[in-house]
């Protein structure tokens, strides 16, 4: 290694934890390094030992005492090695990983690299990262980094799919096995369902069949049922001579429906409110943080909120699971932000992409759909078989759930629509287009949302709507960049979507974005975009209580507290 070595937490960007502009704004391969130990009855135990990976962004090589053991190109998804054979007992590991953040045209998301390269005007070597995105390219290692053993025959993967009959659950599952061995007997495998209060309700034997759970606690979203959220444990045990490996899977019992002008959730419809996100935080930037994940849920309680899209990546699996618990519906969306070129080497990583995002989140029932891109160029002659390629591959390992993606472009020459099973759509009306004038909101947002039901007769929501705010600006009459007009801006949209939700075909508004969030520099993002109902500190601004009361008025949770917070 060269350069110098400095301390870096893991999980976190390493961009922002020290004072070096260098390494905030680096382009290449980066290295980290650590020791550790390993329990001598581990090898006394024979057991199988697995490194993991939650996530590190973009390309990482992995050594383990010198020697190569895994390589993982993409960020926000998990990856794992069998280690068994390379670790040492009694005696230091040294475990390396090189990573590399370089976005190219064939990386999911696309960027280029920029080489200024005029001696006159730049320093030797100068060169910068452009992106086809709005956010900052955080990276490291961005998840933890988890040392965990099985038996060396041992449960490899369970599904679960689950309908409902009735007042019946319906709970069908799959336990793959695998081994370390060369040769073993199948095991079999015990299968007990408990429900929160850990009483047992149902059980099977086989590692695929199905289970009835009669008279069964549904999972339904928070704001529709008295008890949102609800979890049941699925206890999956392997059998079969010296043979036992035990696993715990939560399972909610929900189903998910569309039909051409609605969304429907256990057979009830439901209505998208909510945010696009962003994993971003002062400091560790992308790295996962625990009270921060906390804090967010509460906050999306107390706004009112049901909903999440997982703006531009998949998120931590402690945010999944939170949003499993708590009840909160999430569409999780792939890496797959504004592309602009369609090949097959790009089409690959994609379908790489979405298999990973399927695996890892199949078994959630807070995710309800599955979003292949954001903002894609899906006007481009490529687009067309590109995502038809997407789509049908997603469905193909999930086929009971949903797919969509954010579209942005003019809905007349979108390519990509017509495979979506759901549409959503970003617009910006009042500020990328006719900015300070918000009389054109409600005509415009009727429009587009009207014509573009009309060409893809399918349920259409709005996945972005925003202004940036900056905090504690005010003018009156309201003027861009200050809280009074992004309050302004969010009552027109309002007016609009009600108008919307009465034609039967608008399923769902999720404003951009929950939380301010950094962005590179350039002169449009000052210290970031400040879109945020919250600021980067998860303090609301004004426009955070209209929301409030307007989520709380569409659920029918209002009360006499948030009435101070609702518009004339």
């Amino acid at each position: 290694m060269t350069g110098d070595v400095i301390p870096m937490p893991v999980p976190s960007s390493f961009n922002d934890v020290t004072q070096n502009k260098t390494i905030r704004d680096y382009v290449g391969w980066a290295w980290y390094e650590t020791q550790f130990f390993i329990p001598t009855s581990w090898n006394a135990d024979k057991q199988r030992i697995v490194l993991y990976f939650g996530s590190a962004h973009y390309h990482a090589c992995v050594f383990l005492n010198g020697i190569w053991v895994v390589n993982h190109t993409g960020g926000h998804l998990p990856f794992q090695a069998d280690v068994t054979n390379n670790v040492k007992f009694s005696v230091k590991n040294w475990l390396t990983v090189a990573l590399n953040n370089t976005l190219t045209h064939h990386t999911i998301p696309q960027g280029k690299v920029i080489y200024k390269d005029n001696p006159e005007e730049y320093p030797e070597g100068f060169y910068v990262q452009s992106v086809n995105f709005d956010f900052f390219n955080y990276a490291g290692i961005h998840r933890s980094v988890i040392l965990y053993t099985t038996p060396t025959v041992y449960i490899d993967d369970i599904i679960v799919v689950t309908k409902i009959n009735g007042t019946t659950g319906i709970i069908n599952y799959t336990v793959a096995v695998n081994s370390a061995q060369p040769s073993y007997i199948s095991p079999s495998c015990y299968v007990e369902v408990f429900d929160m209060d850990d009483d047992l309700v149902a059980q099977e034997k086989k590692c695929q069949n199905v289970i009835n759970v009669r008279n069964a606690k549904f999972w339904w979203p928070i704001g529709i049922h008295p008890q949102p959220g609800y979890l049941y444990t699925l206890k999956v045990t392997l059998l079969g001579g010296n043979i036992k490996d035990v696993y715990y899977q939560t399972v909610g019992i929900r189903t998910v429906e569309v039909t051409d002008r609605t969304f429907l959730i256990n057979g009830k419809p439901f209505y998208f409110m909510g945010f696009g996100k962003h994993e971003d935080s002062n400091i560790r930037g992308r790295g996962v943080d625990l009270p921060l994940i906390v804090k967010d849920f509460n906050l999306i309680k107390w706004i009112g909120a049901n909903s999440f899209r997982t703006s531009h990546y998949p998120y931590a699996e402690e945010i999944m699971d939170q949003a499993d618990k708590q009840g909160i519906v999430v569409i999780d969306e792939s890496p797959a932000v504004g592309l602009d070129a369609f090949d097959s080497v790009l089409l690959t990583k994609h379908l790489q992409v979405m298999t990973e995002m399927i695996q890892r989140d199949k078994n959630h029932p807070s995710v309800v759909m599955w979003s292949v891109a954001n903002e894609p160029k899906s006007s481009e002659p490529e687009a067309k078989n590109y995502f038809k390629r997407v789509v049908d591959h997603t469905k193909k390992l999930d086929s009971s759930r949903p797919v969509t993606a954010a579209l942005s472009g003019p809905y007349e020459t979108d390519l990509a629509g017509k495979f979506m099973d759901v549409i959503m759509q970003n617009h910006y009306f009042g500020w990328y287009s006719d900015p300070g004038y918000t009389q054109v909101i409600y005509k415009q947002t009727i429009s587009v949302f009207t014509k573009s039901y009309e060409k893809y007769k399918k349920p259409i929501m709005i996945s972005e709507y925003g202004a940036d705010t900056v905090v504690g600006l005010h003018m009156d009459p309201a003027f861009i960049f200050t809280e009074d007009y992004q309050t302004e801006y969010l009552m027109e949209h309002h007016k609009a979507f009600d108008f919307l939700r009465d034609k039967g075909f608008f399923i769902g508004e999720l404003i951009w974005n929950f939380a301010d969030f950094m962005t590179i520099q350039k002169i449009n993002r000052v210290v970031g975009n400040k879109k945020g109902i919250f600021t980067r500190e998860r303090q609301p601004k004004a426009a955070a209580k209209v929301l409030r009361c307007r989520y709380l008025h569409l659920a029918n949770q209002s009360t006499l507290d948030t009435n101070m917070y609702c518009p004339a």
